[in-house]
């Protein structure tokens, strides 16, 4: 009888046990998909492409006995040889090849159809998306999205370490939370569904089971925007505490996580940062301004008439972040009580002045990355404000159900991850930044 013990070691190494065990001068077995070959006439250098980065390997012709046409990009090879240091190498060191062992071959014999072995690949945006599973190979593509890992384990280390649950929701909804009409509708068994717009009923109700909770996860949006900001599908950081004071609680706790989770990237993704030229901003405080207060400062400093007295434009957020990177010297800035004419029906008004919220959104560099606020707690002040709006009731049963049975104090926030990722990059197009992008023209790969 067989049985099964746990993870076998096996002969191949990694990147890491290389460096951390000082394997100078030792022979070591590596595999790996070749990511370049550079003939060199009497030698080769053959780079290999691994999850941690690249792998320097060269082939002395005759050394041993090998045909290096048999080889081409996209192979996967094993390889042995003598690890050597070697300064102009990735990571230091390269390794002399004793023997190489293929373990696959693709089956087009053309090259690739894009330069991923470039730093650059220099090919438009459009062509790259097309072409993903290519496209992702390269060592930029492939640290955009390494690092986006890392945004997200650190907005989880935070959130354990502030006592938050993380919970998963249902995609498949039969309501709509925002209360809007743009959302994707699904025949499902004969009813009537849609795909999830955002999790926000269901982590109020969870507010009410474990007090702080959040959820990483898909959201759908049936926008018809086709823009550099916008996607259809994205994905949405929530979080929604209770016990809360003021809403400006929960504008406190997104600038403590976001400054662990700088921190964090720092320490733990810095060649990812090195790749792509990320400086990472100073958050140690972030300066809030009220949305009157910066449609007045922005149209007084660039002489711009106010249009829109309920929203922000993309021009006027970029404008207030272009205003407070220039006054304060911050990226970041929370704009607060925004009107209650362009909130969602959950959202508490101010009781000062009932035409404004206790809300925000940060914007980073200029665009909205996160909406959050104080949500409306008590019952009968939620139905009142539902049926002043013209909302069915009785469509909301299993939503208002929790409130019936009591709800402590409460608010939260949602932050997109890709837009997020985008403007800490620089990057031009949210696109850039989303691994399979779902936009209003695109649906594969």
């Amino acid at each position: 009888m067989e049985y099964v013990t746990g993870i076998q070691k096996k002969e191949t190494v990694e990147i890491r046990t290389i460096l951390e065990s000082g394997c100078n001068n030792q022979v070591v077995k590596v595999n790996g998909m070749v990511h370049t070959i550079r003939d060199m006439s009497e030698f080769a250098f053959i780079v290999l492409r691994k999850y941690d980065g690249l792998v320097q390997c060269v082939f002395t012709k005759g050394s041993f006995e090998f045909d290096l046409k048999t080889i081409k990009e996209g192979s996967t090879v094993e390889v042995e040889g003598v690890v050597a240091k070697e300064e102009r190498a990735p990571h230091g060191f390269e390794i002399r090849l004793l023997n190489i062992r293929i373990l696959s071959q693709p089956v087009m014999d053309a090259m690739l159809p894009l330069p991923i072995a470039k730093w650059k690949m220099k090919t438009s945006l459009e062509t790259k998306v097309a072409l993903r599973p290519i496209s992702l190979r390269n060592v930029r593509e492939r640290a955009i999205f390494k690092l986006q890992e890392g945004i997200v384990r650190g907005f989880r280390d935070f959130l354990y370490s502030e006592h938050f649950t993380e919970i998963r929701t249902p995609k498949i909804v039969a309501g709509n939370a925002e209360g809007g009409a743009n959302v994707f509708k699904l025949e499902y068994f004969g009813k009537k569904a849609f795909l999830a717009q955002s999790p926000q009923t269901y982590k109020q109700t969870m507010v009410g089971v474990y007090d702080r909770v959040f959820e990483i996860g898909p959201v759908f949006r049936a926008e018809k925007h086709n823009t550099t900001r916008h996607l259809n599908e994205y994905t949405s950081v929530d979080f929604e505490m209770g016990y809360i004071d003021s809403f400006e609680e929960i504008m406190e706790m997104e600038q403590q996580m976001l400054q662990h989770t700088f921190a964090f990237l720092k320490e733990e993704y810095a060649n990812e940062l090195r790749i792509l030229g990320v400086e990472l901003p100073d958050i140690a405080q972030i300066p809030q301004v009220r949305f009157d207060r910066a449609k007045e400062l922005v149209a007084k400093k660039y002489e711009r008439r106010i249009k829109n007295p309920y929203d922000l434009e993309p021009e006027e957020e970029q404008l207030i972040g272009r205003y407070f990177k220039e006054e304060y010297g911050s990226d970041f800035v929370f704009v607060t009580h925004y009107p209650a004419k362009k909130r969602p029906f959950y959202t508490m008004d101010d009781p000062e002045n009932k035409k404004f919220t206790l809300s925000f959104d940060l914007l980073y560099k200029g665009m909205e990355v996160t909406t959050g606020g104080q949500r409306i707690h008590d019952y009968h002040e939620l139905v009142a404000k539902m049926e002043g709006k013209g909302m069915d009731i009785a469509d909301f049963e299993h939503y208002l159900s929790i409130f019936k049975y009591g709800m402590p104090p409460h608010g939260g926030l949602g932050l997109g991850l890709e837009r997020l990722t985008m403007k800490l990059l620089d990057e031009v197009n949210v696109r850039e930044t989303a691994m399979f992008p779902r936009d209003v023209t695109r649906l594969e790969p």
